[in-house]
């Protein structure tokens, strides 16, 4: 009893995290393997499953993602990192890639690729807190510093991660029959 007394104080403190870049890094490296070990090889059904109109599929979450790699969060941080020079982030397509053709496999591998590359340079600039504090300009937020940046990155990780886990629990909706009543992920409305 004492051990779940001790569990819950811990959860009922505040529920917020300083951004250390250290331990950002490990979630967006273990992104791409999360992905493969619950995507890779599953039927079909699984994998292009959405919640209705306008919502996506696991499939185009994981083009979402690759499309990001490529447009959003490194490039981002290059603009933050260019002192003198524009500031100004490209806004960026959300549903970029989404007509892809390529097997879920090649996605996943590609995307492992690509989020690597970002990781390593990533890594290799070495930043400090002082380069953390360093802004861009968003075109709907104005301006934002890198330490915001990279911690939105971990966190749209983390999001897709849940919505992917979502979108394939609700595909059962109807399948658990009166245990629906149990999971509050498949009483919640889509967002």
């Amino acid at each position: 009893m004492r051990r779940r007394q001790r569990m819950i104080r811990v959860f009922n403190g505040d529920p917020t995290m300083e951004f250390k870049l250290d331990q950002a890094i490990p979630i967006l490296e273990r992104t791409p393997r999360v992905l493969s070990d619950l995507l890779d090889e599953l039927p079909g059904d699984w994998t292009v499953i959405n919640e209705g109109p306008d919502t996506w599929s696991p499939r185009q979450i994981v083009l979402h993602l690759i499309n990001g790699e490529r447009t959003d969060w490194i490039p981002r941080a290059r603009i933050i990192l260019k002192q003198g020079q524009s500031r100004r982030f490209d806004p960026f397509d959300r549903i970029g890639g989404f007509d892809s053709t390529q097997p879920l496999r090649a996605l996943l591998s590609e995307f492992d690729k690509v989020r690597s590359e970002s990781v390593a340079t990533l890594r290799g600039w070495n930043l400090k807190d002082k380069d953390l504090e360093l802004t861009g300009e968003h075109p709907e937020f104005g301006s934002v510093t890198m330490r915001q940046l990279l911690a939105t990155w971990v966190v749209h990780d983390l999001s897709h991660i849940s919505q992917i886990t979502r979108v394939m629990a609700r595909g059962y909706t109807e399948a658990v029959g009166p245990w629906t009543q149990y999971f509050r992920v498949l009483q919640r409305v889509a967002m």
